[in-house]
């Protein structure tokens, strides 16, 4: 199975160590998924670690190596080109793009993006833990 993690998802797995991203995180490290980022996904997820209330409680080193692992880690795909307009949130698309060009389950705590789950599969982090487990 493969998954593209929104950056949201990321993030809260550094925020919170015990909650259900982390144990997405901690799931695909043990090799249960096959993550799916890109350099797009990896720079939104960097940009929003430097927002000054995430560097309170992220510090920089660990917000470096995580972006490492993930790089040395995950499949990188390259970008759509020009994903089409399908969320209320444009800036989303390429997640979509991403996720559907891969063939993967587009993982989100997003509204906007779990409204999209009769179009295509997206999930919540605890939607797609228990297919994991299922």
């Amino acid at each position: 199975m493969r998954a593209v993690l929104d950056p949201n998802i990321l993030i809260a797995a550094l925020l919170s160590r015990t909650g259900t991203p982390a144990q997405l995180v901690s799931r695909w490290l043990a090799g249960q998924f096959e993550l799916v980022a890109s350099e797009e996904l990896l720079a939104e997820f960097e940009r929003a670690l430097a927002y000054p209330k995430l560097r309170t409680r992220i510090s920089p080193d660990e917000a470096t190596a995580f972006v490492a692992i993930l790089r040395s880690g995950a499949v990188l795909a390259a970008d759509p080109a020009e994903p089409p307009r399908l969320s209320a949130d444009p800036g989303d698309d390429y997640l979509i793009a991403l996720a559907r060009q891969q063939r993967a389950v587009l993982v989100s705590g997003d509204q906007h993006l779990l409204k999209l789950a009769d179009e295509m599969p997206v999930e919540t982090a605890r939607g797609f833990l228990n297919k994991l487990d299922g």
